[in-house]
């Protein structure tokens, strides 16, 4: 009997959209938008529409298996799941005894944006008293610097801006990666609202924007403060508002007349004039909002500018007002799932050791100061693709006496690199609960067809290893149901006010909305904004330049509309539409290289040299040069990754992707 069943996307989107899902019991027959989840309405993006395609595909792996060939050359062969997991237990047990738990190290990411697969693994490498995994990899500057303003003040929900009269779409790429918020941009435009883009690479969003501003990258925190010299100059922020809900004020204002647009137009590039204008507008407002990316934050100055930002989104008072304010960073002010109820940070005996993921090239190979790690547990996440530092992560992979465990759906170019493979499950093919950081809904899902295969999920794949291990807490002989049943049985404070209807949409599986945050409820230590934060080392935000480089051009990482990250390149038909790996250049830097539109170039720096086709644009900002999408490297080659420094943060531990610096020539 075909049934259509609700079922939630998985992957890394503010969103967490609601899907249907047409089924015979057995296999995924079609999925569709679901209409009636909150946030989403029906739109999915052109990746999930044919998701049934990746749940099906006769690439996925179906069964344990073992290397045969070199690290490296992806040969393999068939073992059971018990051969499998006594292997990989008795190599741990013995690392255990000779070198300890900081030689294992677990690495996962977003590949599952969910409470109970993707966290799980704490609970058991937790108990190991493995290494610690520090998850920086995407925008954790942006929420340092947010919070360091705000705490945990709840920002805009994107169904807010309906009530917003002018947008300031800022480092986002909203038809990549916030489709869903993309028909609000449209209906502001029709209603006269004006849209105006700040980015250094605006070709996807600018058909879609009045004005485009293209900034030179890591420069964002200098526009911010020259916007608001001007509104202090010309007497447009709202002072009130300041003194009774920012802390810091009067101190943060006298610092603003060295940041004019003239001084600010020789760091961002952006003429003087356009920057007067922009503030004006900005001004002339009554509920503007910013809706903030994150790929500025990818920066040495990630979080400081994120505090300019935050702070310039309150200067006009905007935030006392419907609409006005800031959307892009946690919207709910509050939690609504006891995550601690599935990592389980009480099983941990020993502090352990701490591997930054964007450090984990220097984990594998070692450092003066650290030994190398001796293995390596990969989940949900394909490091050779998106972790910095590429060509050092794979001499650390091919190390025999490294070894590699990766639990997957396909041969990604990481685990061509595993001495075991374990089969990895589906969403529609595993249980779990959805929370989601751009909105306000919370949403549980349950297994809709049994996994192909000899696929396992991540809950049942960790309480195998813990039972052959040896580990007797009951946690461990859980149910993948059992536990969201627990997860629902003891919420947060934020879901505890919620009806018995919204309850039973959760018990059953679907997505429940929670009440917008009050946006004058400042969850801070002050109870306001904190334009000065004590707490910090530079108390008073000012501008910090980005980490840079020897070599002309700044290089930034851009999302596609085709794929995320490395997720979706065994669908031939998106990959196809996609194109080859492009990499994007403004005229004036093409020409001054000889190089022409589609030329095959070579983008080169200190630590790997990386082929591409090129692209000349006037949408990318001169003085950078922008690649769309991650690729994949199984014949040997190096990605855009290879052009990343392993460099921190200035807040957030975070990766600084976007602040490296290249030089481009025709390839030979």
């Amino acid at each position: 009997m075909i049934t259509v069943q609700k079922t939630i996307c998985p992957y890394d989107c503010p969103t967490a959209c609601g899907l249907m899902a047409e089924t015979d019991g057995t296999r995924i027959l079609r999925i569709c938008g679901d209409q009636d989840h909150p946030a989403n309405q029906g739109i999915i993006c052109e990746k999930m529409r044919e998701y049934e395609a990746s749940v099906h595909s006769a690439a996925r792996l179906l069964t344990p298996m073992r290397r045969t060939g070199k690290k490296g050359e992806g040969k393999f062969e068939p073992i059971s799941w018990e051969a499998a997991v006594g292997e990989i237990t008795d190599r741990w047990k013995t690392i255990l005894q000779e070198d300890g738990g900081d030689a294992i190290l677990p690495l996962y990411y977003s590949g599952v944006m969910s409470v109970i697969q993707r966290k799980c693994g704490d609970a058991f490498f937790g108990r190991m008293g493995a290494c610690t995994l520090v998850k920086t990899l995407c925008s954790s500057a942006k929420s340092a610097g947010y919070a360091a303003v705000m705490g945990k003040t709840g920002c805009l929900d994107p169904r807010e801006l309906t009530d917003s009269d002018f947008l300031l779409i800022w480092s986002s790429n909203v038809k990549a990666t916030r489709l869903q918020t993309m028909p609000m941009v449209l209906q502001a435009r029709r209603d006269g609202k004006r849209v105006v883009l700040v980015e250094a690479c605006a070709v996807d969003m600018a058909p879609y924007c009045d004005e485009v501003l293209l900034i030179h990258p890591g420069t964002d925190g200098a526009l911010a403060l020259a916007m608001m010299h001007v509104l202090e100059r010309e007497h447009l922020a709202d002072e009130a508002f300041l003194r009774k809900y920012a802390h810091g004020y009067e101190m943060f204002r006298k610092t603003l007349p060295a940041y004019s647009p003239a001084w600010a137009e020789k760091i961002t590039r952006i003429p003087a004039a356009q920057i007067e204008a922009l503030a004006k507008e900005y001004a002339a407002a009554k509920a503007p909002a910013i809706l903030l990316g994150s790929g500025f934050s990818r920066m040495g100055n990630g979080g400081m500018t994120t505090r300019l930002i935050t702070i310039l989104s309150a200067y006009t008072g905007a935030w006392s007002r419907p609409g006005g304010g800031f959307c892009g960073c946690n919207p709910t002010g509050g939690d609504y799932i006891d995550d601690t109820l599935v990592t389980r940070p009480d099983f941990r005996r020993t502090p352990g050791r701490k591997v930054n993921i964007n450090c984990l090239a220097s984990a594998l190979c070692g450092t003066q100061t650290e030994r190398p790690v001796k293995s390596l547990y990969v989940y949900g996440s394909n490091p050779v693709g998106s972790v910095c530092n590429q060509t050092g992560l794979l001499q650390g992979l091919v190390r025999e006496d490294l070894f590699t465990v990766v639990h997957e759906r396909f041969l990604t170019d990481t685990a061509r690199y595993a001495d075991i493979l374990l089969p990895a499950t589906f969403s529609v093919e595993q249980t779990d609960c959805y929370t989601s950081y751009g909105y306000c809904t919370l949403a549980t899902a349950k297994r809709l067809i049994e996994p192909a295969g000899e696929s396992r999920s991540n809950w049942d794949t960790f309480r195998l290893l813990a039972q052959a291990m040896g580990y007797e807490e009951p946690y461990f002989r859980r149910t993948e149901e059992e536990v969201l049943q627990e997860l629902l049985a003891h919420p947060a404070p934020g879901l505890k006010d919620i009806s018995p209807e919204q309850r039973e949409t959760l018990r059953r599986g679907g997505t429940i909305s929670l009440p917008f945050a009050d946006h004058l409820r400042f969850q801070t230590p002050a109870g306001k904004i904190m334009i000065v934060n004590e707490a910090l080392p530079d108390p008073v935000p000012r501008y910090i330049p980005p980490y840079g480089g020897e070599f002309p051009l700044h290089l930034v990482a851009v999302p596609s509309c085709y794929t995320l990250n490395s997720i979706f390149l065994e669908r031939d038909r998106l990959v196809e539409k996609r194109g080859a790996a492009i990499l994007l250049l403004h005229p004036r830097d093409a020409s001054a290289r000889g190089i022409r539109d589609g030329d095959r170039v070579t983008a080169f720096n200190d630590l790997a040299e990386v082929p591409f086709q090129a692209q000349v644009t006037e949408l990318v900002a001169a003085g950078s040069a922008a690649v769309p999408g991650i690729y994949t490297a199984a014949d040997g080659g190096t990605l855009v990754n290879a052009l990343h420094h392993e460099r921190l943060s200035d807040m957030g531990a975070a990766t600084t992707l976007n602040d490296n610096t290249i030089d481009v020539r025709k390839a030979d």
